[in-house]
């Protein structure tokens, strides 16, 4: 029987195969969100998805383009016409328009500046001021397209302003008050929540409404740490002032979230031992560099359980039964560590988890640990005393899983937090480390309770 497949991958696909292909394209993308798009482009081959982006009327292909992946927005933007792609970035808030180019080749990011030049110089200047700023920074997110009032105004007048606002302004949730510091500059003295102008009285003025008590991050601030504040205090904006203290824009919270999502991905790709973007971006030579150091470390720690393995051979000859659990326990001890190093790892892009409350991270995650390595010991040490026949050997294995359990879990923990401090990456360094050592204390353990009790294993 043919299971009929109704996915918009499947359908955009069969669709291109057909002679009048575009019209047909046409057909199945009618009102289908932008973002259902990009997630069917970014399914397909590069060439398929070039042909389906080169369907979309202009502005659907903007909103589209700014839903993609990097890989895939680079080589849609670089084998586009620089008109098309720089009449797609006019549509789009400079900011994000500024994270399109800066994801474009270097030879595409200047052909996509001439032409915005050409079409927009104000957007084009706006652009490259982003651009300026260090990649992964709150200057790279921020727009300075908002909503700006004095504090001399009544609500009334507040009210009106957000009436007639213009259509580029990102947001109204929050109305940013500032005054004239030199003529150009402008200095953020407060700020007011849409809700609190509407429960305010007519006659009041903007100064008796606003709160003063802000909280702000500069251009230069990490992009993790404006995210961060943003979260902990649950704002829809954060003002963004520049290196004088001058209001310079704002990050809305939809920009934080996309930071959120490509951060933890980013992290746990890198536990895992890859990077889709690195790959994508590096040559072999240059990911083999970046990836060898922590798997060399990682061989030397393991060699480590080398050695223990060969001091107990001795061991393995006399109960042979006692190697066909090895796999096990390595593998469950390791997913353990996996599991905790991943926690820690997003509690440290959140903020959840910091190096002042190590002690309450490694308490949580070990008391954790310790409940699943009990279960687990004892199921396992079931089956070990069932098969042998022999109670001890239940005892040896179910008591190398537990310990083994808890070093993977404590290794999970640490070893993020302290790369951290140290400043390395932890997600880096967080898998092959704790697998190793988890390797060798584990191992150490099973064999040494094996010699002891080998008259009773027998």
């Amino acid at each position: 029987m043919r299971v009929k497949n109704d996915s918009l991958e499947f359908r955009l696909k069969m669709a291109l195969q057909q002679p009048n292909w575009e019209e047909a394209l046409n057909t199945i993308l009618q009102g289908k969100h932008p973002a259902d798009i990009a997630l069917s482009l970014d399914q397909m081959l590069p060439k398929e998805a070039q042909l389906v982006f080169s369907a979309l009327d202009t502005e659907r292909a903007a909103e589209v383009l700014d839903e993609l992946p990097p890989i895939l927005s680079r080589f849609l933007t670089d084998n586009s016409l620089p008109s098309r792609v720089a009449e797609m970035l006019d549509l789009l808030p400079m900011d994000d328009a500024a994270e399109i180019i800066s994801e474009a080749s270097p030879a595409q990011q200047g052909k996509l500046l001439a032409e915005l030049d050409s079409r927009s110089p104000e957007d084009a200047a706006d652009v490259r001021e982003l651009l300026a700023y260090g990649e992964e920074t709150a200057g790279r997110l921020m727009t300075d397209k908002f909503l700006r009032i004095t504090a001399q105004l009544t609500v009334d007048e507040a009210f009106a302003a957000v009436r007639h606002a213009d259509s580029e302004v990102e947001t109204l949730n929050d109305l940013f008050v500032v005054e004239s510091a030199n003529g150009e500059d402008e200095r953020l003295i407060g700020i007011l929540s849409l809700r609190d102008l509407v429960c305010a009285k007519p006659s009041q003025t903007i100064s008796e409404v606003m709160t003063t008590d802000l909280v702000t991050v500069r251009v230069d601030t990490d992009q993790q740490d404006a995210a961060r504040i943003l979260s902990k205090y649950d704002f829809l904006a954060l003002p963004v002032l520049d290196i004088r203290g001058y209001l310079a824009g704002i990050i809305t919270v939809d920009d934080i979230i996309d930071v959120l999502i490509e951060e933890f991905t980013e992290d746990y790709l890198k536990l895992v031992g890859t990077d889709a973007e690195e790959m994508a971006r590096r040559s072999p030579l240059q990911v083999a560099k970046l990836r060898l150091p922590w798997l060399m470390a990682t061989m030397l720690i393991e060699l480590m359980a080398g050695v223990v393995i060969s001091r107990f051979d001795w061991v393995l000859r006399e109960v042979i039964l006692l190697a066909s659990f090895m796999p096990v326990i390595s593998a469950i001890s390791g997913n353990v560590g996996l599991q905790a190093a991943a926690i820690i790892i997003r509690g440290l892009d959140t903020g959840h988890v910091s190096l002042d409350n190590l002690g309450k991270a490694v308490r949580k995650e070990v008391l954790t640990a310790l409940l699943m390595a009990c279960a687990c010991g004892l199921i396992l040490g079931t089956i070990g005393a069932v098969w042998s026949r022999h109670i001890p050997f239940g005892f040896v294995i179910g008591g190398a899983m537990t310990v083994s359990m808890l070093t993977a879990s404590l290794m999970g923990t640490i070893i993020p937090i302290m790369s951290k401090r140290l400043g390395f990456d932890p997600a880096a360094t967080a898998g092959p480390f704790e697998t190793a050592f988890q390797d060798v204390i584990g191992f150490a353990v099973f064999l040494w309770l094996a010699s002891l009790l080998l008259p009773w294993l027998k």
